[in-house]
Formats: structure tokens, C-alpha cells, sequence
């Protein structure tokens, strides 16, 4: 067993993923996006639908260096295992806590204990965390590539054989789908607001975002135990990669690709393009040594959650905040702190699409403002 070794590709991959997060959540107008800024409406696939699974996948990645070298200093099966539930714990509070601020306690955002939704990204992240984690604890490779393979097929048989009441068999309409009942039935009343009957993060597509995790396994322990030179892992992901996307694409004719869905050829498709992403990171930065253009992400993933939780909060923020302004006729209107700067700085001077681009991208350079002092102080959060 070779010893584990940090990557700064891994440093700046997920610094990468975290600065898109914090684009895409954060537009100045949600009526005003572009394209690939944006989800894909149901089937199918845009830059923004990369950027979670690529989490996952990140973390499976993580999981094989961090474990292997808690092992390497001594730590106990039974030392791992709690460590692995304590963080599972705190990453799924964390999530449930960031969905429910402010309670209700400030500028007069309902809230009830009784609608808060239970399922979430940081949720999702902690399940997969600890399911692949634990695999990883008392598994190999080949234990992992199965559960894989039969996380992705009982997705599969569960959403085309199942029947549902009155929804035709096999249907991935919208929120007519055998994931959607089960969801209204286990999570009712506490699903997210945008849909209310069925939830993005829920409970039957959690098993390809486990599946998402364990494909990140398997790529980080071949990094990390391989013999081939790393230009050769360079391009072995690089093949893999391309193999991943084949089939994701290929597979797609029988169970479209889709995000909310969390469908087998998702998992698959975007295990493909993180592998291939990440391959050149990997080339630039621990191949040749090409390291100042990732400043900016290293310094984003180097506190990620800590990106998470501030983007998350400022959100809720600028739109709880409020300020008064005279309309065109006169008329005193009340607007959230975020419409009143789009208004007085953005939409005066650029068209909607623009001016809704540069306000991200303005919410992205401020939080790594943040994290840059707190990189300089060496102050990390940890989970």
C-alpha cells in the first residue's frame, strides 16, 4: 500500500466545483439566466447539472486519501467508524439547518418545523459519505464495482417495473414517476418549496448519488495505490472517462438523462465528465507543475463548506433585507436588499442576461475574498 499523498488538482477541482456552485445559486435575477447557467429543465443536461454530482464524486475521491491516512497513524476500525457517523451527522444537521434559517425569526420568513424539508445537498452529500466510506472500511475494489453496478440496476428495475397508482408503468414524467410517489409518501410536507409533491435530493434517487460517490472511490484509489507514471493515470482517466460518457450517452436512449432524477445514466454520464475534467486538472497542476492559474480554486477548496454556508446565508440575506423606492409613478414600493442593488447598479448599465451574470460573479469574488483572508490566517473549517 503506497502512502497517501495530497493532490492540489483535488485542492483545486473542488474549489473549482465550489466557486460554480456559488455562480449558479447566486444569479442576480432568477428570470434572467443563461442557458448553461441553469438545469436542465428535465432531460438532458447543462454545465450547471456537472457541478453536484461532481461533489459526490470529489468526496469518494477524498474518502481514499483521508481514510488511508488515518489508518497510517493508527487509528481503530471502531476509531473510523464513529469519526465517519460523527461527520455524517454534522454534515446532515448542517443541511437541514442552512434549509430552515432563519426559523422564522427574522424579516418575516414563515417557517414551521412541521414543512421543513428533511432532504437536501448537503443531506445527500452526508449519506453518500457514509455509505462510501464505510464500503470502503470493509470492502475492495471489486465489492465496490458491484455495488455500483447494483445500486445503478435496482434504480433502474425499481423506476420501470414498480407500478405506481395511476401513473402509467415505467413513467419519468415529471412528478409522475415512481421516485416521486415514494417521496410523497415518506417525505410529505417537508420537500423543497419549489415542488412540494416530489424533492430533487429524495429518497429513490439517492442510490445512483451513492453510486456518483463510489465511482470517485474507485478513481481515488487508483490514484492512490496505481504504479503507472502519472502521465499515464493522466491517461487512463482520460480513456475511462470517455468509456463512462459512451455509455451514459448509450444508455440514455432507454433511461434519459436527468439530474432530478438522479437516473443510472446520469451517474454514470457525469462520472464520465468528472473524470475527464479532473484529468486535466490532475496534468496541470501535479503532472506539470502549472499551479498559479488555480490559486483562486485552491483557495475555495480549501474551505469549501465554508463557501457553502456563507453563499447559502447571504442568499437568504439580501432577499430578507428590505428598502423602500418611489416607482415611475409615484408609488412608494418596498423591494429586497438584492433587487435594489440589481436596480441601482447592475440593471442600469447592462442588459438583464449581463447584469444577472456579473452580480454572480461579483457574489463569487466577494466570498473568495473571504476565504482568502481566512487561507492567510490558515483558519479551515472542518467537518
Amino acid at each position: 500500500m503506497q502512502k497517501s499523498e495530497r493532490l492540489i488538482s483535488l485542492d483545486a477541482f473542488r474549489g473549482f466545483t465550489m466557486a460554480a456552485m456559488v455562480l449558479v445559486n447566486n444569479p442576480g435575477s432568477w428570470e434572467h439566466i443563461y442557458p448553461q447557467l441553469e438545469h436542465a429543465n428535465w432531460n438532458g443536461w447543462t454545465f450547471t447539472d456537472w457541478i453536484f454530482p461532481f461533489f459526490l464524486w470529489i468526496v469518494g475521491v477524498s474518502i481514499t486519501f483521508s481514510l488511508t491516512a488515518r489508518k497510517s497513524k493508527g487509528d481503530s476500525t471502531r476509531t473510523l467508524v464513529l469519526q465517519i457517523l460523527r461527520r455524517t451527522v454534522m454534515l446532515f444537521f448542517i443541511g437541514v439547518f442552512l434549509g430552515g434559517f432563519p426559523f422564522g425569526l427574522l424579516w418575516n420568513i414563515p417557517f414551521s418545523f412541521s414543512t421543513i424539508r428533511i432532504p437536501g445537498v448537503l443531506q445527500r452529500i452526508a449519506i453518500g459519505y457514509c455509505c462510501a466510506s464505510l464500503l470502503y472500511l470493509f470492502t475492495n475494489k471489486k465489492g465496490i464495482g458491484v455495488v455500483i453496478a447494483s445500486l445503478l440496476a435496482l434504480y433502474w428495475i425499481v423506476m420501470k417495473c414498480i407500478p405506481v397508482p395511476g401513473i402509467e408503468l415505467g413513467s419519468m414524467e415529471l412528478g409522475k414517476n415512481f421516485a416521486a410517489y415514494i417521496d410523497s409518501i415518506f417525505l410529505n410536507g417537508h420537500m423543497w418549496k419549489n415542488t412540494l409533491t416530489w424533492d430533487p435530493e429524495g429518497i429513490v434517487s439517492t442510490l445512483p448519488a451513492i453510486a456518483t460517490t463510489l465511482f470517485g472511490v474507485l478513481a481515488g484509489e487508483y490514484l492512490r495505490t496505481s504504479s503507472h507514471s502519472k502521465i499515464e493515470k493522466v491517461n487512463w482517466m482520460l480513456v475511462v472517462g470517455a468509456g463512462l460518457l459512451l455509455l451514459g450517452a448509450t444508455l440514455d436512449m432507454w433511461l434519459p438523462i436527468n439530474k432530478n432524477l438522479w437516473t443510472s445514466s446520469y451517474s454514470i454520464f457525469m462520472a464520465g465528465w468528472a473524470l475527464v475534467i479532473f484529468s486535466l486538472f490532475y496534468f496541470l497542476l501535479d503532472v506539470k507543475g502549472v499551479k498559479s492559474w488555480a490559486f483562486p480554486f485552491i483557495v475555495y477548496g480549501s474551505n469549501a463548506i465554508t463557501a457553502y454556508i456563507i453563499s447559502t446565508i447571504q442568499e437568504v440575506v439580501v432577499y430578507g433585507l428590505s428598502t423602500t423606492v418611489i416607482s415611475t409613478t409615484g408609488a412608494v414600493q418596498s423591494i429586497s436588499l438584492k433587487d435594489y442593488w440589481m436596480l441601482i447598479f447592475f440593471d442600469k448599465y447592462f442588459s438583464p442576461l449581463n447584469a444577472s451574470l456579473i452580480y454572480g460573479l461579483l457574489t463569487v469574488s466577494v466570498i473568495f475574498l473571504i476565504l482568502w483572508v481566512m487561507w492567510k490566517k490558515s483558519w479551515f473549517l472542518k467537518v
